[in-house]
């Protein structure tokens, strides 16, 4: 069920196939977490995770952050409109 707002001509071609422009975004109720979409305006991103905030845009020519691999990212956004992921958590200060 891919709802009609991920399909808004983001796609690019390139020989080896179609890449798309990801927008990338933050969680305010939960600051470690962070979602690409397909969209500007994360009209696919759970609501309960929200409210989010745009914090950027991966063109096609880009590679997304940390590794992560653009070909499941965009496999996510056309499935389900979006992808989550989370930054490590800050390792504890050392009490001695």
């Amino acid at each position: 069920m891919l709802n009609e707002s991920t399909n808004n001509d983001n796609d690019v071609t390139r020989d080896q196939g179609t890449i798309m422009r990801i927008f990338t975004f933050k969680s305010e109720a939960k600051p470690h977490l962070r979602a690409f979409a397909g969209d500007l305006a994360g009209n696919q991103l759970p609501q309960q995770l929200g409210p989010w905030h745009a914090t950027g845009t991966i063109a096609p020519s880009q590679n997304p952050p940390h590794n992560l691999s653009r070909d499941v990212i965009e496999a996510a956004i056309k499935d389900r409109g979006f992808q989550l992921w989370r930054l490590s958590k800050p390792a504890p200060a050392d009490p001695a």
